[in-house]
């Protein structure tokens, strides 16, 4: 009850849980100190963070679905490139769902859907369409540009939808 005195002066007593804290530390950055991850991470670095431990759990004991709702918010680039690559492998293991702003991430998509807000100013109606083959390259162009028709986005969209499709087969062999 008094719990045990410990050759460095502590004294722990074991709970419903046990003895053991264990706390998650983070170097944002180099050059930062360690600080717990609630204390040192932005909402996109906790949403990466959650992505990787994700990853690595799916493995072995895969729950049925994941949600992602911006987790890729605040990157760009190689990163976004990465996170799309990341939740592709997530995919192998669980069905994953994502809400994204980013070609990057879009172009590993097994399935890409567009869902879309009008509105006549009177009446707001919601659509969602899947986009596939030269559509999907289009939407990939005018999520990159806001320009679907852009001829340096397209080549683009399918320079990234091929890199999707490549490390997919690398994948399965």
């Amino acid at each position: 009850p008094g719990g045990l005195a410990l050759p460095d002066g502590r004294c722990v007593a074991f709970g419903p849980s046990g003895v053991d804290v264990v706390r998650f530390l983070l170097t944002p950055h180099q050059g930062a100190e360690p600080a717990p991850i609630g204390d040192g991470a932005s909402g996109g670095e906790l949403s990466r963070i959650m992505l990787a431990l994700e990853v690595v759990l799916a493995a072995s004991s895969p729950p049925a679905v994941f949600i992602f709702d911006e987790v890729d918010a605040g990157i760009g680039g190689r990163t976004a490139v990465e996170v799309g690559r990341r939740l592709a492998r997530l995919a192998r293991h669980s069905q994953v769902l994502v809400v994204t702003h980013l070609p990057q991430v879009a172009s590993f998509a097994d399935q890409h859907i567009v869902v879309r807000k009008d509105s006549d100013g009177t009446v707001t109606a919601t659509s969602v369409t899947e986009v596939t083959g030269h559509a999907r390259t289009v939407e990939l162009s005018r999520m990159m540009s806001g320009q679907s028709e852009s001829t340096a986005a397209l080549a683009h969209a399918e320079e990234l939808l091929d890199l999707a499709a490549v490390e997919a087969r690398q994948e399965i062999s």
